[in-house]
C-alpha cells in the first residue's frame, strides 16, 4: 500500500550564517539567517528581492531614509507572511505574480524586555524574490562587490545564496 507521507516533500533549512549576541538584539540574544522553501511563521517583515546581474532595487527605507529591499510589515493576515508579500510584490511590480520565498533572518531573543517589538522567543524577516521589474522609483544598488552598499543587512547572505 502507498504510503502517502512520502509524496509530501520535507522543507530543508539551511542555516547560511548566524551571530551569538548582536549587538542590535536584547542581551543573551541571536540571529540566524536560513534559507529553505517554505516561510517560517510567525513572520514579522517581508521585504521583496528584484535582482537584475549583481544589482537589486532598492527604496528609501521610511525609518531612516537607507537603501534597503521594499518592504511591508506582516501586522494583518496569516502568519507567514503570504498575503503581505503579495500585497508589496504587487504595490512593487504591478504584477500578480507570486514571488518566491528565498529564506528569512530568524532573530532568537529568549528574555526580551517590555519594549521588544517583535514576537518572541523567534521572530521572522522574510525575503521573496521574483523576475517582475518594478514599476515604482528606485535605486539598483550592486550586491556582486565585496564593498557593496548593502552589505551590512542582515538578509545579504540570502542574496548571496539565490
Amino acid at each position: 500500500m502507498p504510503d502517502p507521507a512520502a509524496d509530501q516533500v520535507v522543507d530543508v533549512e539551511r542555516i547560511l550564517a548566524e551571530s551569538a549576541h548582536p549587538a542590535w538584539l536584547p542581551s543573551g540574544s541571536r540571529v540566524e539567517i536560513v534559507q529553505r522553501r517554505e516561510p517560517p511563521q510567525p513572520m514579522s517583515l517581508v521585504r521583496l528581492l528584484l535582482r537584475l546581474g549583481d544589482d537589486v532595487f532598492c527604496v528609501p527605507r521610511a525609518d531612516s531614509g537607507k537603501l534597503d529591499l521594499p518592504t511591508r510589515a506582516t501586522a494583518e493576515g496569516p502568519a507567514d507572511g503570504s498575503a503581505a508579500i503579495a500585497a508589496l510584490s504587487e504595490a512593487v511590480t504591478g504584477s500578480r505574480v507570486r514571488p518566491v520565498f528565498v529564506g528569512a533572518v530568524r532573530n532568537i531573543v529568549p528574555d526580551p524586555p517590555a519594549t521588544y517589538p517583535w514576537p518572541a522567543p523567534c521572530a521572522h524577516f522574510g525575503v521573496w524574490s521574483t523576475d517582475e521589474p518594478p514599476v515604482v522609483d528606485g535605486t539598483w544598488v550592486d550586491v556582486g562587490r565585496g564593498d557593496s552598499l548593502l552589505r551590512d543587512r542582515h538578509w545579504f547572505p540570502l542574496v548571496r545564496a539565490v
